[in-house]
Formats: structure tokens, sequence, C-alpha cells
């Protein structure tokens, strides 16, 4: 399966969401995709979910569009938190109406699944929690088994006990059965463990795609005093200085070559790792 960007460009009226996006994934991977709220994770989702057209540019799905492809949407299941108010009818009868209409849906995983996340009762999906539906879509999404299965914010609602059980499911079950899956979150920090890579959208725009490990490698702290802090930042790309009193504290981002780390360490400096909770925020943060 391959997902292909080529100057995408998407209008809501005379907004424009999406400007100019560049980007390929082909590989049965987990991808993180991260962005701050309006960044654009739902509206670039919806295209590779068949939801809509681009306005301009191109989205391609096994370089076909996607939008009204018979063969694509088969191959593309889209989870996101869905309004269940008028839904009668109970989670092990849908998922058996599923499994009549989605090629690569596992209906007896979907049973298992229903059974540990505690959903095989006869109460209708509308009667359920909110915590309970959103668990209710993490079992079609898994259990869809599609080439490309994409988690839109649905676990948001499940309660810690339930998502850590999500995440465990996820895990074992790529393993059993590859595919892309892309997870769109704001539980950066309990979820990155999760991520092969990591596609980061900011202002409707691809900041960067890279693998979880090369991203975070690329992120450091550096404390010590705030003399030594400045002469060994000077010509790095700084996202986040604090101080107090003569101790300061930077982020850089960049790799360091081994003589700047024998530097580092003859000027006492104390260098760390960050996050990438911590590498979002600052990558992101608005330019006071």
């Amino acid at each position: 399966m391959n997902v292909k960007a080529i100057n995408l460009h998407l209008n809501y009226g005379r907004d424009e969401v999406l400007h100019d996006m560049n980007f390929e994934i082909n590989e049965p991977k987990i991808y993180g995709l991260l962005g701050r709220n309006g960044a654009g994770k739902t509206s670039l989702l919806s295209l590779i979910g068949s939801f809509r057209e681009p306005t301009s540019g191109k989205l391609l799905v096994n370089d076909e569009v996607p939008f009204e492809n018979e063969n694509v949407m088969q191959e593309v299941t889209l989870m996101y938190n869905k309004d269940f108010a008028g839904e009668s009818y109970p989670p092990s009868s849908i998922v058996k109406d599923i499994n009549r209409y989605r090629l690569n849906f596992d209906l007896e995983y979907a049973q298992q699944l229903l059974k540990k996340f505690k959903l095989e009762g006869n109460k209708a999906v509308s009667k359920l929690s909110k915590g309970k539906q959103s668990a209710f879509n993490v079992v079609v999404g898994l259990a869809s088994r599609s080439p490309i299965t994409i988690f839109d914010e649905v676990y948001l609602g499940m309660d810690a006990p339930a998502r850590d059980l999500f995440y465990k499911e996820l895990l074992k079950d790529q393993e059993l059965h590859p595919r892309i899956i892309i997870l769109s979150t704001h539980l950066v920090s309990e979820m990155d463990y999760l991520f092969d890579e990591v596609i980061i959208i900011n202002e409707g725009k691809i900041l960067l795609h890279e693998s979880y490990d090369d991203l975070v490698s690329r992120g450091l702290t550096v404390i010590g005093s705030k003399q030594s802090v400045d002469d060994f930042a000077k010509g790095k790309e700084v996202l986040n200085e604090e101080q107090l009193g003569d101790t300061k504290s930077v982020t850089l981002y960049g790799e360091l070559s081994e003589a700047e780390r024998l530097s580092a360490s003859e000027l006492g400096l104390d260098i760390g790792p960050v996050s990438l909770h911590d590498l979002f925020i600052q990558l992101t943060k608005e330019v006071e």
C-alpha cells in the first residue's frame, strides 16, 4: 500500500486548511500524526479516507484517487469520534453487519475484542458511555485488518486501562498482520512508544516526517552556567531556553558531533534527551 500527497491543497470556502503538502508513506508501520488543534490533521485524514476531494494537487492511494473509488475504499478504514445517537443495535450485531461488507474484516477477532473491552452485552451502542463507544470504534478499527487503518482521536473517551489494552492489542496485531496504521493523537507522551515514524503538521503544512528514533535523537537539553550554555549554543538551533539565577537550560534541535559533546563536557555542561512530547511542543509553538 502507498499513500502519496503531491502539492496538496484543501480549502473550506476561502480558508486554506492544507497548504502545498508533499509526503509519501508506503511501509507497514505505525505512523504518529501530530499537530496542534486546527493544524489540519483531520482534514488530511478525511482525504485519505475518501471523505472529500482536495481543492488542488493530488492525494493518491496506490496511485489512484481515493474519492468515490470503490477499490480504494475497501482498503482504507478511518475511525473517528462518530455520533452514535441513532444506533439502536448492540456492538455484536453491528460487527456482523460490517463483516458482510468489508473484505478484510475479521469477525472472530472482533468478537474476541468485544469481550476484552466488555462490549458483548445487548445494550445499543447509542446507550453506551462515551468511553465504551470509543472502545467500540477501536474494536472495529483493529478488526478491520484494512491495509490502511486510521484512528483519528477515537480513544480519547476511554479510561487509562482501556487505552492500555488498546495499545497492547495494536502492537500485537500489527506484528501478526502488518499494515499502515496512522494514529492521530494529542496523547503524545502516552503513545510515543507506539510510533515507528512521526509526521508533524503545523498550520496546514508538513513540518517534518521522520523515524521516531531519528527525531528524538536530535532533541537534547543542555544545562549549566549561563555563559557556558550561551557559548555552547551559539550557532545552533535553540527551541527553548529557561534560566534560574546563573543556571541556564536550553533545548537544542540537531545532532551533536563527538567533538561538540567533548566540548560540552569540558565546559561542565549536562546533556540530556528530550521527549517527543516536549519536542512537539517546542517545534510547533507560536512565535511570540
